[in-house]
């Protein structure tokens, strides 16, 4: 993937930019820089642009837990701003740059200082001609200096001032920027996948967690359960409450945050309530997966017995089932139930197991009936 050329800027040396990456702060100093760039600054501090990455960072370390590099400092950064903050992984971009602001942890402020020690010279490596080999085995105040001698780069550094430190970006840079920023981004965001796949080779749905979801459209799901509502009351399986059309929920049995996706073989309904609490916490396994198949089974049965809920279901499975095969296995017809079951397990047990291991934690509702 090739960005857009100019004769006024070293695009060549942009396009080797992530060459030989093996820490994640590269991209996400990059894409710092470019936020504040869009949003009208030239003049930019240490402090601005690492209370950026750690925002840009955020959801996908407490929320989607991904791991971001063997010994990664932006990532512990976020887990102990978030320990100490007690900040939801859903929140705000400005909640969390307040917090920030007004930070006074010693742990913080000290791996703050610590992104700043390679990645803001680093980055540019690739224009520089003079600065090679020991020339970067200097004290930071000389680094900056000798880059600063550097023609045609990005940008260039005010005094060394600790977090008040500051990038100059160029005129030239600021317009190319400007006029490319939605190629740039999806530049930055192809690399930024390549280099997050290698680090969490087990997690499904890489490129959706880069950022906050949007808004899921289960609409369809939820009315194909009305329907099922109207033949034979419905309980949801986590406390055996009796779901209405006033508090039905969709839940993702494997949390979404995880998987990415709204496969129906993972969707079922419960309450808002319960939905809430569960969060995106792993529901038990033995207590709650033969519960699941209960539930599902009942599903299955009624598909095969009524025409209206199987229209329904096939227009959930339009959007929903995107995996032939994993249809013909679960849905076929014919089925008891400890054959549907052995289905549903061999497509969910692995997907669940890969959550566990990357860190999502397991739950049982309090108060729950353990039947």
């Amino acid at each position: 993937m090739k960005l857009p050329y100019t004769e006024e800027l070293e695009i060549q040396y942009l396009n080797r930019l992530f060459d030989n990456t093996s820490e994640c702060y590269k991209f996400f100093w990059f894409q710092a820089v470019i936020n504040k760039v869009l949003e009208g600054h030239d003049v930019i501090t240490y402090e601005e642009l690492i209370n950026e990455m750690i925002v840009d960072s955020w959801y996908m370390v407490t929320e989607y837990h991904l791991n971001l590099g063997p010994r990664d400092t932006l990532e512990r950064l976020v887990h102990r701003l978030c320990d100490i903050s007690g900040l939801k992984s859903s929140e705000k971009k400005e909640v969390i740059l307040e917090c920030l602001q007004n930070c006074t942890d010693r742990e913080v402020q000290q791996k703050k200082r610590t992104l700043t020690y390679h990645v803001p010279y680093r980055l540019q490596a690739p224009f520089m001609e003079k600065v090679k080999g020991e020339a970067w085995n200097v004290s930071e105040r000389q680094l900056i200096q000798n880059i600063n001698r550097e023609e045609r780069l990005m940008y260039y550094f005010t005094a060394l001032d600790g977090m008040q430190t500051a990038i100059c970006v160029q005129p030239d840079w600021i317009a190319y920027i400007h006029k490319n920023q939605e190629i740039l981004k999806g530049w930055l965001q192809y690399h930024m996948i390549l280099y997050l796949q290698k680090r969490n080779p087990s997690v499904p749905g890489i490129s959706d967690k880069l950022q906050p979801p949007h808004e899921r459209k289960l609409e369809k799901v939820q009315k194909y359960w009305k329907l099922l509502m109207e033949v034979k009351t419905v309980h949801e399986i986590y406390k055996d409450e009796v779901i209405t059309e006033e508090n039905i929920s969709i839940d993702h049995f494997v949390p979404w945050s995880y998987v990415a996706h709204d496969e129906f073989w993972n969707l079922h309904p419960t309450t808002r309530g319960i939905n809430s609490r569960k969060s995106n916490r792993l529901p038990d396994w033995e207590i709650y997966f033969p519960k699941l198949c209960q539930l599902e089974y009942f599903s299955y049965e009624m598909i095969q017995a009524n025409h209206v809920i199987r229209e329904a279901f096939e227009l959930c499975a339009r959007e929903h089932l995107n995996n032939s095969e994993i249809r013909g296995r679960i849905y076929r017809k014919d089925q008891s139930l400890t054959e549907f079951s052995h289905a549903l397990e061999e497509v969910v047990q692995p997907v669940y197991q890969s959550a566990k291991n990357c860190g999502f934690r397991s739950w049982i509702p309090e108060g729950a009936r353990d039947e």
